[in-house]
This record gives C-alpha cells, sequence and structure tokens, in this order.
C-alpha cells in the first residue's frame, strides 16, 4: 500500500477530512491524494497559494510574519496547514486535518536559502506541528521529495 493510500485510510478510518495548502508542491500533493480510490471520501479540497499574498487573503498567513520572514518558514507552514483547514470548510465546520507545504524547488533562491529548503505543516484536532527538511536534487525532484514527506509527516501526526 503506498503511503498516500494509507493516509487516505487511515483518515477515512477515523471519519476526519482533510485540506491541503500548497505552495511549492503546486498541486502534486492534492493530486497524490486524489490518485487513491476513495479519496473524494475525506478530501475536502486544495489551495494552491503559490503567491505569497494568497498565504494571507485565502489561507490566514499573518501579513507581517510573511513580511519579516518570507514565505518559507516553520511559522508560515504552520499557519497554512491551520487556515486550510478552515477554508476548505462545508458549512462553517472545518477541516479535521490540513498539510501544508512551503519551500525552494530552485533553480535560485530568492531570499538566501539554500535550494531544497522545505517546510511542512499538520493541523490537526491535537495540534499544530511543522516539519523542516533540505532536500537535494533538480526542482521536481525537491517537488517530489516534498510530496512523500507531507504524507509521511501527516501520517506522523495522524499516529501520535
Amino acid at each position: 500500500m503506498s503511503a498516500a493510500a494509507q493516509l487516505v485510510a487511515e483518515l477515512r478510518a477515523r471519519g476526519w477530512t482533510l485540506g491541503i495548502a500548497e505552495s511549492l508542491t503546486g498541486g502534486a500533493l492534492a493530486a497524490e491524494i486524489v490518485s487513491v480510490p476513495g479519496a473524494s471520501a475525506m478530501l475536502r479540497g486544495g489551495v494552491v497559494a503559490y503567491a505569497t499574498q494568497v498565504k494571507t487573503t485565502l489561507l490566514g498567513v499573518d501579513a507581517d510574519l510573511l513580511d519579516a520572514s518570507g514565505p518559507v518558514c516553520a511559522p508560515v507552514a504552520e499557519q497554512m496547514a491551520d487556515g486550510v483547514r478552515a477554508a476548505v470548510h462545508v458549512n462553517g465546520v472545518p477541516a479535521d486535518v490540513g498539510i501544508s507545504t512551503t519551500g525552494i524547488a530552485g533553480p535560485d533562491s530568492p531570499d538566501g536559502q539554500p535550494v531544497g529548503t522545505v517546510h511542512v505543516g499538520v493541523a490537526t484536532p491535537t495540534g499544530v506541528h511543522t516539519f523542516a527538511y533540505l532536500f537535494h536534487g533538480d526542482r521536481g525532484s525537491i517537488r517530489a521529495q516534498t510530496v512523500d514527506a507531507a504524507i509521511t509527516a501527516a501520517l506522523k501526526q495522524i499516529w501520535e
């Protein structure tokens, strides 16, 4: 069973719903989850917040935080993961779990952080956690590694 299939199964078993907020992965994480039969039972939706301003306007990331730290940092990933839960609400009820990705896939770094710097956020009913990574490879490889890491991080938080 793939990690994505395992995540879908775990969320379905708990009756939990999922929202996904992506930056550098540009929809690849949602696509990986959607590739699993039965994902429609738990995936509420996803937001590709590629533009920094969308992180504020749609996901509720603090604008002052973005001004001070930029979009690639743990607190932004945390706020994205929590914010997407509300963004994909149904009848005012937020998703149970939010996953976010933010980072630098390259080929250049806009803010001096190393290419491959990635932060994943996972918000569950028990709290919000972030995971920091430094991946190596080309743009496509960094994005693929981020998708895998985000699914693994979500599984880790659900199991705790």
